[in-house]
């Protein structure tokens, strides 16, 4: 199966756990690492704590892009990560 350009790109995303809390991460194609994340095969974080649910996605330039932004976003508090994704224009917040 051919990759599409989006499946070429890079993203930082937030998802919010079953419990409430919100990860950050990165991935090249986000429905698939979200899909990742619900089968217990992502992040040790959230292999307890699904179903998750995509909260926010990021397009990026490049991967260190991507790495650097993640890590940007991993360093605010709660608070401002919600606004991120209110000012995203993400609804259910």
């Amino acid at each position: 199966m051919p990759m599409s350009h989006a499946d070429l790109s890079h993203h930082v995303y937030i998802i919010e756990c079953c419990d409430g809390t919100l990860y950050t991460g990165y991935a090249r194609n986000v429905e698939e690492r979200v899909k990742t994340h619900n089968e217990g095969k992502g992040a040790k974080y959230t292999r307890g704590r699904r179903p998750v649910r995509l909260l926010y996605s990021e397009n990026c330039a490049s991967r260190s892009a991507a790495l650097r932004r993640e890590q940007e976003i991993k360093a605010k508090p709660r608070a401002a990560k919600l606004s991120l994704i209110r000012e995203s224009g993400k609804q259910g917040l």
